[in-house]
């Protein structure tokens, strides 16, 4: 268990410096390139661990290759496909961004059919094939296995780890890929400059600040009285800022348990009053 624990430290460390570059860096390739960078070097921590201990059971064996090491994995295949799709998006019309978009949406679809059987398996939490599945060295041929498995480090891998790893990653590139998509739905829907004058408008605060805005302004019911769903004016705060929120739900979490949740429109409170008080002078 405390080998465990040090994997576990070495995630929850990573995962914590990945989001904190969400919240940084706003530049979608820098932001993938930094993250790639931290995900390789905690993959080589963790493996430097592995190959010089033995798991204290078969058990703790299979948790770290079914659920630790895949999670971290998963960071790094989604920001490399990030990396890739932005790269090669084309330029044009949004009708030919979409198409593009649409195909690589097509590709995660392919990937979930073509891996149908491992999918249940794993989404209904089924253990009765993990010691086939997440035990180093158990090359069963009868488990459709992928050519790569052949390839990749036996003492740091198993046959299905990276299933899961591209699993997870999917889900995560399903988000990004909609969320551009609706990006462009948007800029489709507002092609007259006198709806959305944003050319010379960026937000410039944090993207903290602008989540802590967002949830107040949702839950206050400003929008399409009170219609909107969080989703949708994420999105066109997006569009219209010129900025990535990522993750804004784990940011909101992230504002409930801080001491100071309100801190943003605290600020904006006390600079209006100032305003105020200052042109009564």
């Amino acid at each position: 268990m405390p080998q465990l624990t040090k994997y576990r430290a070495t995630l929850l460390k990573a995962e914590t410096e990945l989001h904190q570059l969400q919240i940084e860096i706003d530049d979608v390739l820098l932001l993938a390139e930094t993250s790639i960078r931290i995900c390789l070097e905690s993959l080589a921590e963790l493996r430097k661990i592995v190959v010089s201990k033995r798991f204290s059971s078969e058990a703790d064996e299979i948790l770290f290759f079914k659920e630790i090491k895949p999670k971290l994995v998963s960071h790094l295949i989604y920001h490399n496909n990030v990396y890739n799709i932005e790269t090669n998006r084309p330029n044009g019309s949004a009708k030919i961004k979409r198409k593009y978009i649409q195909a690589e949406l097509h590709k995660l679809k392919n990937y979930f059919y073509e891996n149908l059987d491992f999918y249940r398996y794993y989404r209904t939490g089924s253990s009765y094939l993990d010691h086939k599945y997440f035990i180093r060295g158990k090359h069963d041929i009868r488990l459709n296995l992928d050519a790569y498995v052949y390839e990749v480090d036996p003492d740091f891998s198993t046959t299905h780890d990276f299933k899961i790893s591209t699993i997870l990653a999917n889900d995560l590139l399903q988000v990004h890929l909609e969320n551009e998509l609706s990006k462009l739905g948007l800029q489709t829907e507002n092609k007259n400059p006198d709806k959305i004058l944003k050319d010379n408008i960026h937000w410039t605060a944090s993207k903290v600040s602008l989540t802590e805005l967002m949830y107040a302004l949702h839950q206050s019911g400003v929008f399409n009285h009170g219609q909107s769903d969080i989703k949708a004016i994420a999105t066109y705060f997006e569009t219209i800022f010129d900025v990535d929120l990522g993750n804004y739900y784990r940011t909101y979490l992230e504002l409930k348990i801080r001491q100071d949740r309100t801190k943003f429109l605290d600020s904006l409170r006390e600079n209006f009053i100032r305003k105020i008080e200052d042109e009564e002078k």
